[in-house]
């Protein structure tokens, strides 16, 4: 008899690279599925937070992302057309608060730091995932080459548009949230006067704008959010034109406006929302990262919530040996309410990122200058208790730590 469970995982993307390292380091026998041609990822910047850093430092992967990303002084709020300050919430010293840096880094360059743990002999590429079925003592997954593979546990980490998901809970349609997203990466060279090396978060009214340093300083992370009545499809890859870009935010401050006049490639998709999951698994099949909780990108948690689930599930599945229904009992006893709150406090930073009026907005920026003086990790995007969060104090069996919290 094998000593661990077989676990099948289907998506390739950062959910599902750091579930399977996360479970090679504690010995599992792990087989991946990803519908592209081989380990890869597209997209722009991300900000990878303290919470996400202590699991990567786990696999023993700090020094590679600090060599590839950039480390940010600080969270900085500003008004959309004065650049007046509003909140500054410190950053450098994350280490000695929360146990990890705060990293700003290009999404390819993590998905390859991740992936440099797992061989590419344990991956099958070119099949997309058609379904999955239970059996008495594990669960199949089905794939468009008319393959099959079954194990002790199939985790669906494939992403908004889940087949696993949809094959448990059925299909679900998101609601558009008004919001559209523009994305671009414009390559500098090197620190620019007209971008400080932090984050920065642009409040206009009805939308909003966050830049940031990723490659080691030598391009900028442009994250433009805006309030549209016409409806935009959830595709990343969908063009966009530096026009329409300028457009959209004219009469910004011009280190904004300068900034956008050197973009070239520029992405626009709209932004949709879903309500918390009561519950991710079903039998031997479960769900991590946006297949189980997909959630708005105002808290910049998408990466980091699926890097913790993976953690904890690895930890969980180890813990309780062979028994699987109770791992994932565990698994989702420590994550559901951790995501849950995610998802929500993410959907009402929408909200306040994004006031009308200038009364509301001065009403706002007072708030957070107050709080500032209190404590200036409580202020702006208020995520401090997103960051204290540690998946390696996960213990299966334990209560959890919301609970343990409460």
């Amino acid at each position: 008899m094998r000593s661990k469970p077989r676990i099948g995982i289907v998506g390739g993307g950062i959910g599902g690279v750091a579930l399977a390292g996360c479970l090679l380091q504690r010995g599992f026998e792990v087989r991946l599925f990803e519908r592209a041609g081989g380990f890869g990822e597209i997209g722009a910047g991300i900000q990878m937070t303290p919470n996400a850093v202590k699991v990567i430092k786990t696999l023993g992967l700090l020094d590679k992302m600090l060599e590839a990303g950039f480390l940010p002084q600080a969270l900085v709020g500003r008004n959309w057309r004065t650049a007046r300050e509003n909140f500054r919430t410190p950053l450098t010293d994350c280490p000695t608060l929360y146990d990890a840096p705060f990293i700003h880094i290009h999404r390819a360059d993590l998905h390859a730091i991740l992936a440099s743990v797992v061989p590419e002999s344990i991956a099958t590429f070119g099949v997309g995932c058609t379904g999955v079925r239970q059996e008495p003592n594990g669960a199949v997954a089905s794939f468009d080459d008319g393959s099959e593979y079954e194990a002790d546990l199939i985790v669906g980490a494939d992403g908004v548009r889940s087949a696993v998901r949809t094959a448990l809970f059925g299909p679900e349609a998101p609601r558009f949230t008004g919001h559209m997203c523009y994305r671009a990466v414009v390559p500098v060279g090197g620190p620019v006067d007209f971008v400080a090396p932090e984050a920065s978060f642009w409040f206009g009214p009805k939308s909003h704008v966050v830049t940031y340093y990723v490659r080691g300083g030598k391009a900028v992370n442009i994250v433009a959010v805006a309030e549209t009545s016409e409806w935009v499809e959830e595709n990343w890859n969908a063009p966009s034109s530096r026009s329409e870009l300028l457009s959209a935010f004219q009469g910004w401050h011009r280190n904004v406006e300068t900034l956008f006049q050197r973009v070239d490639t520029v992405y626009k998709w709209g932004l949709f929302d879903r309500d918390p999951m009561t519950s991710w698994s079903k039998g031997r099949v479960t769900l991590m990262g946006d297949a189980a909780h997909p959630m708005l990108p105002f808290l910049s948690q998408g990466a980091a919530m699926a890097i913790e689930d993976a953690y904890v599930l690895a930890a969980s599945l180890d813990g309780h040996d062979r028994d699987v229904p109770a791992a994932l009992r565990d698994y989702e006893r420590e994550r559901l309410p951790r995501t849950s709150r995610v998802q929500l406090e993410a959907r009402e930073r929408g909200r306040t990122y994004h006031l009308p009026s200038p009364f509301a907005q001065a009403k706002r920026d007072f708030v957070y200058w107050l709080r500032g003086l209190i404590n200036p990790q409580a202020t702006g995007i208020q995520a401090n208790w997103v960051y204290e969060y540690d998946a390696r104090k996960f213990r299966p069996g334990v209560a959890a730590a919301s609970e343990l919290a409460a």
